[in-house]
């Protein structure tokens, strides 16, 4: 044990009395001169203990590709989510062939340039090979006092090479000289450089901050400083503060909102991958022909997507849901799905209809399980979008389906550890709605909130009526959101109870008991199949004819569409 305590000690640069007096000593969470808490202890024995040892992924002769960062890179001491919040390192890795290099995040919550430079880059320059590759994207942390006690992290802002501070650095109780942010920078490339790797500069992440000027989010100085010294040194740049900004600029308030967490600076699971996929983007667009050699060892992504043919010109009506939308759809005595039926209410020489649904799923897993990207990514403008959950979304939550959601409607969200060890954050029913509703706004496509199907349950001997959670919930984003709205569960049910509904059940209660079995009996016969919720085909075209006729009632856009 004493041995490992020296080697840490020894590889921080620091005494073992200054590094106890430095980082066990630090109270956590710690607030910055931003006024944001980093959810980050920092130990650097917590950190050599959660963080691969440098190198250490190296198979073979193989390169690494070596990770330098903030939480904005690796988000908490173990970097797993189980704060909600991730770092795009963690995402990247994805868009690189695992057998031909290793990626390497060896970013640490709450460093700064001069930090990371001064306690944890010695390991990893020690570790670099020939033909390794190290990206620096890192600064967010670079303001607040030079030699303060609890983290002394500050640089020089610029790129000035002549620039420094001296004085006692309280942490380190040792002299200490601070430079420039640029000045740090070349320190990292020269050194990289002097093993024969390979640098990448990148510029910072984006805030959740907007500029007052032109309604944007706010490009950070140090993208101009970062840009300057990769010039100057002859080295990549990727100005993913730039690439990233101008995607969070398409997208609405709300939802830029919801791909950060717990502050402005800290992203989400939703932040991270879109963050991880512009560098992707950033690399694979350059035209600096030093990361040519880099290609070799990227993978391209299979976008997910619906594939659907525009030749024809006609937009398309794409439904979402579970099994009571799409289910097996051939026997004709098996289950169907309303959307199979669309047919039976449209006309196909004038729309195409694409059913999207898949048996089983939630809000929460359609969208988890990328079946929701897969209708995005191939959205245009007039489009059409129904969507309709409920059937799957009020069951547990942390089991091996991992579908259920908070059961309201208002913005909401916790952290759960699922049965299998991973985090997620889960949001309510309302809050998954939404975020479907929004994204077909971005996309300028029409979405269609549907209210669940009902069940063929009788309780009084007239059919089940969900108003009181789902009807509740769906109003409330109806309310919030101006969405349009069907309401099949009520148009479908006020057809069942005209046909099988008893007026008045007998006063005994175990006739009156048979009388609503009976019923049920009667309607299962028809409508239902199997169980109380999946319909048979004629139940799956009444609750088609149910859609139709509430497409009329609202005078929709997409009620044109429907057969004469």
């Amino acid at each position: 044990m004493m041995n490992r305590l020296l080697t840490i000690v020894m590889m921080s640069g620091l005494s073992l009395g200054a590094w106890a007096q430095a980082f066990d000593n630090l109270p956590d969470p710690i607030e910055d001169v931003n006024k944001v808490v980093d959810n980050t202890p920092d130990s650097i024995a917590k950190a050599l203990m959660s963080r691969p040892k440098p190198g250490s992924t190296r198979k073979g002769s193989q390169p690494v590709m070596f990770l330098v960062g903030n939480s904005t890179m690796r988000n908490g001491t173990l970097g797993n989510g189980n704060n909600g919040q991730w770092g795009w390192g963690y995402y990247f890795p994805k868009y690189f062939d695992a057998d031909k290099i290793a990626v390497e995040n060896q970013a640490l919550g709450g460093m700064s340039t001069r930090t990371f430079y001064t306690d944890l880059w010695p390991a990893i320059r020690q570790a670099l090979k020939p033909g390794d590759w190290v990206v620096v994207s890192i600064g967010h942390n670079d303001n607040g006092e030079f030699f303060d006690q609890k983290r002394a992290r500050a640089v020089i802002p610029g790129v000035d090479p002549d620039t420094c501070y001296i004085g006692f650095n309280q942490r380190t109780q040792k002299q200490d000289t601070v430079y420039s942010y640029g000045t740090y920078l070349r320190k990292y490339i020269r050194e990289i450089r002097a093993k024969g790797a390979n640098p990448i500069l990148m510029s910072l992440t984006p805030r959740n901050a907007y500029d007052e000027k032109t309604g944007k989010i706010v490009r950070k100085p140090q993208t101009e400083w970062a840009a300057y010294i990769a010039a100057v040194e002859g080295v990549p740049f990727i100005d993913l503060n730039e690439i990233s900004g101008r995607k969070l600029d398409s997208f609405s308030r709300w939802k830029v909102d919801y791909h950060f967490l717990g502050d402005k600076i800290h992203t989400s699971k939703f932040g991270a991958e879109l963050n991880a996929y512009s560098a992707y983007m950033g690399i694979v667009n350059s035209r600096d022909p030093k990361l040519k050699a880099l290609m070799k060892f990227m993978k391209i992504p299979q976008k997910t997507i619906w594939n659907v043919d525009r030749l024809s010109g006609k937009p398309v009506v794409f439904f979402t849901g579970d099994s009571t939308v799409k289910n097996a759809d051939k026997d004709d005595d098996g289950m169907w799905g309303w959307a199979s039926q669309a047919s039976t209410v449209f006309d196909e020489n004038k729309i195409q209809l694409v059913n999207a649904a898949r048996a089983g799923r939630s809000t929460r897993s359609f969208i988890r399980e990328g079946l929701w990207d897969a209708v995005y990514n191939a959205l245009q403008p007039g489009d059409f979008v129904t969507i309709q959950f409920g059937h799957n979304d009020i069951c547990p939550i942390t089991d091996a389906k991992a579908r259920g959601v908070i059961a309201e409607s208002k913005d909401t969200l916790h952290v759960y550890r699922l049965d299998n060890g991973t985090y997620e954050v889960v949001y309510s029913f309302g809050w998954y709605l939404k975020k479907m509703i929004d994204d077909c706004r971005e996309k300028g496509a029409t979405p269609i909130l549907v209210s669940l199907t009902p069940r063929n349950e009788w309780p009084g001997g007239k059919i089940e009526r969900r108003d009181g959670s789902y009807g509740k919930w769906y109003r409330e984003v109806v309310e919030e959101t101006g969405v349009e709205f069907v309401d099949l569960h009520n148009i479908s049910a006020d057809f069942l109870d005209k046909k099988f509904a008893k007026k008045r059940l007998s006063a005994d209660k175990e006739k009156a008991k048979t009388e609503v079995a009976q019923i049920k009996e009667k309607a299962g016969a028809v409508y239902f199949k199997k169980d109380h919720t999946h319909t048979s085909k004629l139940g799956a075209q009444m609750n088609a004819q149910s859609f139709a006729k509430g497409l009329k009632a609202n005078k929709s856009e997409l009620a044109k569409y429907l057969k004469k």
